[in-house]
């Protein structure tokens, strides 16, 4: 059978390692999660009950391509709650997940062979979707002091037709403020290229709110999805919000390719909307494990870090204990028990020295895969 050149993605190497992962614990072992970015806490309760009642009558068919109506105008007035943005529900587009937006955004704005800036280190998904429909996505480098986030610079200096960013970041939790935020997407517009915003761990900061992009503009595109904030991950409902003149042309792309996010998911959302209280009570714990990483972390020798501002990764450079990162984690994976990520995941580049840590799990798991690293670390 012949095979696409379009279809030679590379491996999800996050997924491999959960793989690993679970083996070991069918083998019998404990493993510690600290590699996926998934809340251990199931969906809200409000969502669940939600969907409860629903099928005791609803046979939850197909739905809009866009999604439920009364769903979108709940999305809408997120936007207010959180932002103080008024959101037409008509720019709202519920997805299959954030995955199902990042398709429809970029076969609505690329054509093939068009070049799409990606921050380097960044969730490798992006660049491999791009791959997958013929876009040439390039790997912007970014650098320290700059926080790991893409500058206006980058834009002009790589000749772009779009751009796009996360904040908070994957894999480092980094976040732009509205001034740099603003720097971006004028750059951007400047230059004729579209700006796509990710913005799929915003709920989940500490200290400082997330920024959105439609704050600055609303020529963008922003992305976001129930899978985090809201702990919706296999329930795979997204949304993305775009501009009055895109709707259609997103819509049309939207009937065509997913028909609509499954219903039963759609609906599990309108409740997960109400659990304000059980959202808020799990980012209390988010909030305490991240206090135990930063401090754990630095106790095992993992020092050059730089602290989160949202999401719930570290980001940790390890090249004083490591230059091949995929070995190291298969290491600790085999001798601590604890699974966590190759930095080769989201930096095909530097990333051979430098892992990440999710600390999304229960906080008595936290707790113990800092003891196994400290003891790792100490033995090795």
């Amino acid at each position: 059978m012949r095979n696409s050149r379009r279809g030679a993605v590379d491996p999800f190497i996050v997924m491999d390692v959960l793989a690993a992962a679970r083996a070991a614990e069918a083998a019998g072992r404990h493993i510690v999660h600290m590699e996926v970015g998934q809340p251990a806490t199931g969906a809200p309760a409000a969502a669940t009950a939600r969907l409860a009642e629903a099928l005791g009558g609803d046979p939850l068919g197909y739905t809009q391509a866009t999604g439920l109506p009364e769903l979108r105008a709940a999305i809408a007035q997120l936007y207010d709650k959180w932002y103080g943005i008024t959101l037409d529900p008509a720019r709202v587009v519920v997805t299959a997940g954030a995955s199902g937006a990042f398709v429809l955004a970029f076969s609505a704005l690329f054509d093939s062979g068009e070049r799409v800036g990606i921050g380097r280190p960044g969730y490798p998904s992006y660049r491999q979707i791009l791959r997958a429909l013929g876009i040439e996505a390039v790997d912007i480098e970014t650098r320290a002091e700059n926080r790991l986030q893409p500058v206006a610079d980058d834009i002009a200096a790589h000749a772009l037709d779009g751009l796009l960013v996360a904040s908070p970041a994957n894999p480092t939790g980094t976040m732009l403020d509205h001034a740099a935020l603003a720097a971006l997407i004028e750059a951007a517009q400047e230059a004729g290229a579209a700006f796509i915003s990710d913005e799929i761990y915003h709920g989940l900061d500490y200290g400082t709110r997330a920024v959105s992009a439609l704050e600055v503009s609303d020529e963008v595109i922003v992305i976001n999805s129930f899978s985090k904030y809201f702990s919706m991950t296999g329930w795979r409902v997204g949304w993305m919000v775009v501009p009055d003149h895109m709707v259609r042309r997103v819509e049309n792309l939207a009937a065509n390719l997913f028909i609509c996010a499954p219903h039963a998911a759609q609906v599990a959302a309108l409740g997960a909307l109400e659990a304000h209280e059980e959202c808020q009570a799990n980012l209390s714990v988010y909030t305490r494990n991240r206090e135990l990483m930063l401090k754990g972390l630095l106790r095992a020798g993992f020092d050059k870090i730089a602290p989160p501002d949202g999401a719930f990764y570290v980001y940790a450079d390890v090249s004083e204990h490591t230059d091949d990162s995929l070995a190291f984690c298969a290491e600790v994976l085999e001798k601590a028990g604890v699974a966590i990520t190759p930095g080769l995941d989201f930096d095909p580049v530097r990333g051979n020295r430098t892992v990440r840590f999710s600390y999304a799990g229960a906080t008595e798991d936290i707790e113990e895969g800092l003891r196994r690293l400290a003891a790792f670390m100490a033995d090795r």
